[in-house]
């Protein structure tokens, strides 16, 4: 029973946590430079679009329950006396909130929100100033979200790999 619970958290945190990365990575190498490469105004309204249409139940069950899976395979782990492979679950969950979790809250979701509340202007050259500003500081930290969450799930995979040495 405990070895299944344990083999069932690692798989869920391993889903979830790659499904979350994969969504940041995505933003960073191909949603950010294509909006980039548009009319401003058109950046804005799409961001806009995708910042109402991102707070869904697939994303926030992934967004927010891989670290929570994470923390329940270390748990789980620790029953099963596999100390070395629950620290890499509890690591990986720790970056996880450190690197993508944190800077979510704290810096993206703020900055969404100010977009969202924004009125496209007319004028075109302040449509760019409001996308350039935008753009300059949230994908930074998106990409930060993206090696943080890959950075995560490395360290997540070792877990059953250690795991399994052991067992």
């Amino acid at each position: 029973m405990k070895f299944t619970l344990a083999a069932s958290a690692a798989t869920i945190a391993v889903l979830l946590t790659g499904g979350v990365t994969g969504v940041f990575l995505a933003f960073s190498v191909a949603v950010m430079p294509g909006l980039d490469a548009v009319k401003a105004g058109t950046a804005i309204t799409a961001a806009q679009s995708m910042n109402q249409k991102i707070l869904n139940p697939v994303f926030l069950t992934h967004f927010t329950g891989a670290p929570l899976a994470a923390l329940a395979t270390g748990g789980a782990l620790l029953l099963l006396g596999q100390r070395s492979a629950a620290i890499l679950f509890f690591v990986a969950a720790g970056i996880y909130l450190l690197g993508a979790f944190l800077p979510t809250m704290l810096v993206n979701v703020p900055l969404n929100e100010k977009l969202d509340a924004t009125k496209i202007p007319s004028d075109p050259a302040e449509a760019a100033r409001i996308w350039a500003d935008f753009s300059s500081r949230w994908t930074p930290w998106n990409t930060l979200r993206a090696v943080s969450s890959v950075l995560s799930l490395l360290v997540m995979a070792l877990g059953p790999y250690v795991w399994g040495r052991n067992h």
